[in-house]
Order: structure tokens, then C-alpha cells, then sequence
């Protein structure tokens, strides 16, 4: 006799079953305690911008781990923003911004503050 087992993830914020595809876990530390949480994509993009400020200004201190059985966005950045579009309002607007890497905290906020 063949068994089958299912794993649902269900959000720990609202504690609704989440869909196949429709959310994930996501991981993260706080003062060297690891944690982790179920989250729909709705949920899971309200902690991304919440950590928002505080992401731009760290540093980063290790690698990203190999990609967990879980589901995910599917790619999709946890930036609230673009790039490619700040990197053109910076060129428009003759602020000094290289062409590859990190923008900088500074740049990324007055790019949000001309109402782009």
C-alpha cells in the first residue's frame, strides 16, 4: 500500500491556509536567534518592506543558503522598488550613481522622495 503526505503551509499571521505557490518561509535572525515563518506572498511582502530600512543599511555577514523545498514568489525581488528605474532617475538627474552594485540608502530615498 502506497502512502502519500501533503505539507500545508499555513500563515502564522492570519492562520489561513496558504496555496500551492502562493507563499513560502521565510527565515531570518534577530541578535543571534534564527527564526522562521509561513507567510502568504501578501504577508511575506509586508515583512520584506517592514525590514526595508533596515536591509539597505546593513551589512551583509553571510551567504545566502542553498534554495529550501519550499515554495516561493518566483523570483520576484523583496525590493519595493527598481533598480533599473533608479539607476535612470539618478542618470536624469545628475546624481553620481556607478553602474553596477549596491545603491546606496541616500540615493534610493530621493529617488522615492521626487514621486517616481
Amino acid at each position: 500500500m502506497a502512502q502519500k503526505t501533503t505539507v500545508q503551509l499555513i500563515d502564522d499571521i492570519t492562520g489561513e491556509a496558504i496555496e500551492d505557490g502562493k507563499g513560502r518561509t521565510v527565515t531570518f535572525a534577530v541578535d543571534g536567534v534564527e527564526y522562521e515563518i509561513d507567510l502568504a506572498e501578501k504577508q511575506a511582502d509586508k515583512f520584506a518592506q517592514a525590514l526595508d530600512t533596515y536591509v539597505t543599511h546593513a551589512r551583509k555577514v553571510g551567504g545566502r543558503r542553498a534554495a529550501a523545498a519550499t515554495p516561493s514568489r518566483g523570483g520576484k525581488a523583496s525590493r519595493d522598488y527598481d533598480p533599473k528605474a533608479v539607476r535612470a532617475w539618478a542618470q536624469s538627474n545628475n546624481v553620481e550613481l556607478p553602474a553596477r552594485g549596491r545603491i546606496p540608502a541616500d540615493v534610493i530615498q530621493r529617488f522615492r522622495d521626487s514621486g517616481k
